[in-house]
């Protein structure tokens, strides 16, 4: 596919000109008279990939008002900040120029030289977008078939190719799988460790792709990507705001960096059993108590997007942390696309966070565990020795090379294509929401429908392409619509909770499969008859966040051996694992927590429910510190309120 050049010429005459010169030289050229045009043109077609503008154009065909300088490459980045742009002036050096920081040359009209303009146009987009330096070298090697001394066991899939047992696995993966599969042993492909070849370049050009100063590529998903960044940033009795509903692998980061966890509360949907953002006032008032109490505060790390598709006002949230001396780190697990449509911008990097961690393969073309790291901390260069050492420590020495490929061809297609990707999820996520609210049991749920009252005026907005469905009046709980889409009619969803089941609308997505899954609701729809369930088949006002205090680091309490008692014995204990119920996959108990009555509860309302339970045993069993142990931590200092 040929990616198009949108020339930017007032003069109609001289734009014919130049497009038929711009053509002769292998350009794609589409020509436009004024502003207004040309932000309908690259919202609407995002093949688009170059822009040449003059310093002042017409703001539309029918006004002599001219938008100047900044003001026009401020609204096209903000429209599409993947394009690349170059200014097309008779405007000579001097004090007219400027640059915003984005701007990828400059050509001088006068000069007509339509060679120069064409060699380098093709070279910005070739340098910046279609080069996949790993993928490119790979491949290049796995076709060289050379014999192999080396790991991987299999030797390019020989061990298995004639087996008379395992041939099918070779089968099902084709060949491609196995010679691609290979080892450090191979200089060409760099090293993920210690990158200084064409690692080193992927990396750099997804740091220029997402907008951070460095990337590094993670084969072991977020999960060790916030492990690494924890690590890296707190020193043990360090201090650390997050947001109670985050991720287990921030809870793990915590007990691993030694730090003290500072705990930030969701905002809860009661109705539909929903976590969404920390209010940001909450996020304010946390960080000036735990400044003024002699905490020390180091880092604050946000869920951005949420899992149901909150997203949170991040630049306010950034600004006001960096005000008061806090790093911040967003975990982007499910939302690295914002990067590549207006629609969901600011993306973190954008907002100003020091640090992202992105699920790379949650939402782009990536394999499952390919994750990024995106870097803007100012201050990065003091601690990159400390980081690539924390880095090494989590990262396997034999990383799996199609993964590290998988990222690099992501980046290469989410520069290219990612803008028209998303506006077809956009699109298809807009018809399905009409569809299913055309059934007369199912309703998708909007913003308003997600978000919490203390919400309302936080500056929350919602990625549509994740979409919560209100089951509560099918007459069949949602645990039971997942079976029977399972079951009868062959889809998987995401996610449920109590009365919602949810779906992510991908650039995998197809209208066929969601028409399929609008036909199997609307079956189920017809299926239920006038079948009601008691009550309204949620947990609703028994079901709350109950959050304890925490009276030893989770370090310490994690290193406990502890006893295991019922849970229903436990009130006034000391937790040493996290308990948490999923759905939401929220922690209720992590190490050194104190185990409450209203913990108690929650928990047993879970488990009555038919909820899956991590860190409850059979018999409701769950580990807690003996006393004998409360005893050493108490004279080793570590109790947090002492």
């Amino acid at each position: 596919m040929e990616y198009k050049v949108l020339l930017i010429e007032p003069d109609e005459n001289l734009m014919c000109v130049e497009i038929d010169e711009l053509s002769k030289r292998g350009l794609n050229v589409e020509g436009v008279s004024n502003f207004t045009d040309a932000c309908e043109l690259l919202k609407k077609d995002g093949t688009i990939h170059v822009v040449l503008s003059e310093l002042s154009i017409p703001r539309d065909k029918s006004s002599k008002q001219l938008v100047k300088g900044s003001e026009i490459f401020k609204k096209f980045l903000s429209l599409r900040y993947e394009v690349n742009y170059f200014l097309y002036t008779n405007e000579s050096f001097g004090n007219k120029l400027f640059s915003e920081g984005k701007l990828n040359g400059y050509f001088y009209k006068y000069e007509k030289d339509y060679d120069d303009i064409s060699h380098k146009v093709k070279a910005e987009v070739k340098n910046s977008k279609l080069r996949a330096p790993f993928y490119d070298s790979l491949v290049e090697y796995a076709q060289k078939s050379k014999d192999s001394w080396h790991t991987p066991g299999h030797s390019s899939g020989y061990s298995v190719k004639n087996s008379p047992w395992v041939k099918d696995f070779f089968d099902f993966f084709g060949p491609n799988i196995f010679s691609s599969d290979i080892s450090v042993s191979v200089p060409q492909l760099d090293s993920l460790m210690h990158p200084e070849g064409v690692i080193k370049e992927a990396q750099e050009l997804a740091a220029r792709t997402y907008r951070s100063r460095y990337t590094f590529f993670s084969t072991n998903g977020t999960s060790t990507s916030n492990k690494v960044l924890l690590q890296t940033l707190l020193k043990p009795g360090d201090a650390i705001l997050l947001d109670r509903n985050c991720h287990k692998s921030v809870h793990y980061g915590v007990i691993i960096a030694g730090a003290e966890p500072l705990y930030l509360m969701p905002s809860v949907n009661q109705k539909y059993g929903i976590f969404g953002p920390i209010p940001k006032k909450r996020i304010i008032e946390e960080m000036d108590k735990a400044i003024a109490t002699g905490k020390k505060l180091k880092v604050l790390i946000i869920t951005n997007c949420t899992y149901d598709g909150l997203v949170s006002d991040t630049p306010y949230i950034v600004e006001e942390a960096h005000k008061r001396g806090v790093k911040v780190i967003v975990d982007e697990a499910w939302f690295g696309h914002a990067n590549f449509h207006s629609e969901f911008y600011p993306c973190a990097m954008e907002a100003g966070a020091d640090y992202a961690t992105q699920s790379t393969h949650k939402t782009m073309s990536a394999f499952s565990q390919a994750s990024m790291i995106h870097v803007q901390d100012p201050e990065f260069e003091d601690i990159e020795d400390f980081f690539m050492e924390n880095f090494c420590m989590h990262t396997s020495t034999s990383p799996q090379y199609p993964m590290i490929a998988s990222l690099d061809i992501a980046r290469k297609q989410m520069a290219m294509e990612g803008y028209s990707l998303l506006q077809r999820n956009l699109d298809l996520s807009d018809n399905f929401r009409k569809s299913i609210n055309n059934l007369k049991k199912f309703r998708v749920l909007e913003l308003d429908d997600l978000i919490s009252s203390e919400l309302k005026n936080d500056n929350v907005r919602l990625d549509k392409t994740k979409i919560t469905i209100d089951v509560s009046k099918s007459g069949f709980t949602s645990k039971e619509i997942e079976h029977f889409l399972l079951t009868k009619h062959n889809i998987q969803i995401e996610k449920s909770t109590f009365n919602t089941i949810s779906i992510l609308v991908t650039i995998g997505s197809t209208y066929s499969k969601l028409n399929r899954l609008y036909l199997a609701l609307e079956s189920i729809e017809r299926m239920s008859g006038n079948r009601k369930i008691k009550g309204d088949g949620n947990l609703n006002e028994s079901i709350k966040l109950s959050v304890s205090p925490i009276k030893y680091r989770p370090r310490f309490a994690f290193y406990c051996d502890g006893e295991m008692l019922p849970l229903k014995k436990c009130e006034g204990k000391i937790a040493t694992r996290m308990v948490t119920p999923y759905p939401p996959g929220i922690p209720l108990l992590v190490p050194g927590q104190i185990i409450s009555k209203e913990v108690i509860e929650t928990l047993l309302s879970y488990r009555d429910y038919g909820v899956e339970i991590h860190g409850m045993h059979e018999g409701g069993m769950v580990k807690v510190m003996t006393k004998q142990e409360e005893s050493k931590l108490k004279t080793k200092g570590v109790d947090i309120n002492s």
